[in-house]
């Protein structure tokens, strides 16, 4: 049989079960095996792994997943599709098909029930472009036992999310990522893989968890209301961004140079030249302040 990930089997496939694109779901649905099987080889994964899929579709990438790992569970929120994929994987008896929300779903207790008896647990996914922020934060943020994310993404996403400070996509999503992972971009894809294309190429960036804290921070809400904060207009400088930030922040801007006296920062940089290390040192100093958020 052929695999999934072909034009002439999808189109069989949706033709099949007569089933339409849902544009606000963001389905684009991949048709070339070749950019799959770079993907599997890349993530390293063997019949020892337990892999998270987001948004299978109509199982191309879990197909191929389902043949090299030990287990896939596979989160998938459209309805119509789960008759397709117990039609499409009805050869593999290690796909967990999953009708739910992964914004929503209770992730670690499926980790628990379903990859307790893997080695390792990989997310690979063909992320929905809508909600690719969301679903990776979730995850980091959850500290779920997942050593590494093999993730395809709007390219636009996946530049913020591997950026360095400097350049033009670094920003608050960034640091989120460096201050959880290490991450790089591995490869380009060209949205004419896809069924239907979408409008903009897309990327696949590799996350690998940090085994320890790139920077010890003991409340991550403040730290990231202080980095987001630093971005709120990107061309103003940390100071001016500042007073909007902090409660009374006009009135108070000499208190907030002397925070960036405390702690080493030149007020005048703007968010974008300041690296993980650098909002560490905004962080401590704000311990130390009377000042609130607006």
């Amino acid at each position: 049989m052929k695999h999934i990930s072909t034009v002439g089997r999808t189109k069989e496939i949706l033709e099949s079960h007569k089933f339409t694109f849902k544009k606000s779901l963001g389905q684009n649905f991949l048709i070339d095996s070749n950019v799959i099987k770079e993907v599997i080889n890349k993530a390293n994964i063997d019949q020892t792994t337990g892999v998270i899929e987001v948004g299978p579709g109509i199982g191309s990438l879990t197909e191929h997943l389902a043949i090299h790992a030990k287990k896939v569970v596979a989160f998938e929120i459209d309805q119509r599709l789960i008759p397709v994929l117990d039609d499409t994987l009805s050869p593999y008896d290690n796909v967990t098909v999953i009708n739910e929300d992964i914004l929503e779903a209770d992730v670690p207790a499926y980790i628990e029930e379903l990859l307790g008896d893997c080695d390792d647990i990989v997310v690979v996914a063909n992320l929905p472009y809508y909600i690719t922020t969301p679903i990776l934060m979730n995850f980091l943020t959850a500290r779920l036992p997942i050593s590494r994310y093999y993730v395809m993404m709007q390219k636009e996403v996946g530049e913020r999310i591997s950026a360095s400070p400097n350049s033009k996509a670094y920003g608050s999503l960034s640091i989120a990522i460096d201050y959880y992972t290490e991450a790089k971009t591995v490869q380009q894809v060209p949205k004419t893989v896809f069924m239907p294309p979408p409008n903009v190429d897309s990327i696949i960036v590799e996350l690998k968890t940090r085994a320890e804290k790139k920077v010890d921070i003991d409340d991550e809400d403040t730290f990231f209301k202080l980095t987001r904060g630093a971005f709120l207009h990107r061309r103003k400088t940390i100071l001016n961004n500042y007073q909007t930030l902090f409660e009374n922040g006009k009135k108070r801007k000499d208190e907030i140079r002397a925070l960036f006296d405390d702690a080493g920062i030149d007020p005048v940089r703007r968010g974008e030249s300041l690296a993980l290390e650098d909002y560490k040192k905004i962080y401590d100093a704000f311990k130390k302040s009377d000042l609130d958020f607006a």
